[in-house]
């Protein structure tokens, strides 16, 4: 049984200020957890690894202040030199032991907020950081900081720099705190409105998470299952998106035990700062995200091909010349006119699965000194009420895919016994056989 005892917790602290958040969409779950699991290589002693973390993370948030404050309100931070809840545990058993067959329900411990996570309110932390200790000497690093404050390559910026300090690397930047310039937050529409739009995709039932892990040689496979005359070079991402949702579209029409099918939409997390013309600097914290949504009614079955060609097109939609009617005046239009349809479509009984992709944010380079990790985490979202919510992730030896699926129960087990899937992808297989 894993036990974790708390050693102590305390405060880094930064510089006073009060900061502005730039929220282009506001989640229902306030964090997107992350554990990065690193082993002991023989390479300094757990107390020397734990003092570094601490003293470059106290330097990080010089620089990265607004992660050292509370929330003020909805829409501002008061760095008031309180720092960030930092919280130190034991573990009382071996990290390989553990990762040999990864408890799923149990990786909510490493974190220093326990799911299920609630609503952030006035005097919360930004940033909350929780430092495990194996008894190997191998070390989990679980992370819960706000996800309107800073997205997938804002937590990405944040790490890099923290890991850059740690080993004293001379091409460490410091991020740039201008999203709000980019895209203004003076008000709560944008949150009110994708409250609606929100509260479609949430429900009822018993939700579990498994993994589904897509090694190099099956994804070449789905690329060649999914080049056509309208595709040419799909991307791992696409692929595997387009055939777990091929497979989920399968499993909801087996749970109804009718041949009839149901529409269906597939939304994918779309990083703006590429797609800006010019683009958005790579380091500049936020949470400059957008949906893309691609639909398949039930009119017909719909092949792969066909699938990977309807997310290809969604995303696309997103580019330059719409991130820049986003920043206009038109920004607002767009984005109410946006939420709407998706919340209407779903009221009318499609199902909605939303995919966020975290490849290629690098988070498996992040070395404070000590090795790479050798796993990255989320979490398992057990629980009553939620959303079909898939997150996509490398693998260590970064061709391959782990794919992270919250369902009903019920339609899980639907998924789970789909041969087509299981040909192409690994149930909930050990970190350790991916990273030799």
């Amino acid at each position: 049984m894993l036990v974790l005892i708390e050693l102590r917790c305390l405060n880094e602290i930064s510089r006073s200020t009060r900061t502005e958040i730039s929220n282009r969409n506001k989640y229902k779950a306030p964090y997107a957890p992350i554990v990065l699991f690193y082993p002991n290589l023989g390479n300094g002693k757990v107390r020397e690894k734990s003092a570094l973390l601490k003293k470059s993370l106290a330097e990080t948030l010089s620089s990265f202040h607004p992660l050292a404050g509370r929330f003020k309100d909805e829409l501002s931070i008061d760095c008031n030199d309180q720092g960030v809840n930092y919280v130190t545990t034991n573990v009382n058993c071996h990290l390989i032991e553990f990762l040999n067959e990864p408890n799923l329900e149990l990786i909510g411990q490493f974190l220093p907020c326990q799911p299920p996570f609630k609503e952030l309110a006035a005097g919360d932390c930004v940033t909350n950081i929780q430092v495990n200790v194996f008894e190997c000497g191998g070390i989990a690093i679980g992370l819960c900081i706000a996800h309107k404050i800073l997205d997938g390559s804002g937590l990405s910026t944040f790490l890099k720099n923290w890991a850059g300090l740690a080993c004293n690397s001379k091409e460490v930047h410091c991020p740039n705190l201008m999203a709000n310039y980019f895209f203004p937050a003076e008000d709560l529409w944008l949150r009110d409105t994708s409250m609606t739009m929100w509260s479609s995709m949430f429900k009822k039932g018993n939700f579990v998470t498994k993994r589904f892990v897509f090694n190099a040689s099956a994804i070449d496979n789905l690329k060649a299952m999914s080049t056509s005359p309208h595709i040419k070079h799909p991307t791992k991402v696409e692929v595997v998106s387009s055939f777990i949702w091929k497979c989920l579209i399968a499993a909801s029409k087996d749970k109804k035990c009718s041949n009839k099918r149901s529409n269906s939409l597939l939304t994918h997390i779309v990083n703006l700062r590429k797609r800006a013309a010019p683009a958005l600097p790579e380091n500049i914290l936020g949470n400059l995200l957008w949906l893309s949504g691609a639909k398949n009614t039930a009119k017909h079955d719909m092949e792969l091909p066909d699938l990977v060609n309807q997310v290809r097109k969604s995303i696309s939609r997103v580019d330059d010349c719409y991130v820049k009617r986003l920043r206009d005046d038109e920004g607002c239009y767009l984005m109410r006119k946006f939420l709407k349809e998706i919340g209407d479509f779903c009221r009318k009984g499609a199902n909605h699965y939303g995919f966020t992709s975290w490849c290629k944010f690098g988070f498996y380079d992040i070395d404070f000194g000590f090795g790479k990790p050798i796993w990255l985490s989320s979490i398992s979202s057990r629980c009553s009420f939620f959303m079909n919510l898939i997150i996509l992730m490398e693998t260590r030896c970064v061709d391959g895919i782990e794919a992270w699926v919250t369902l009903d129960e019920e339609e899980m087990n639907m998924l789970v016994g789909n041969q087509e899937l299981l040909a192409f992808a690994s149930l909930d297989p050990s970190p350790l056989a991916a990273s030799r």
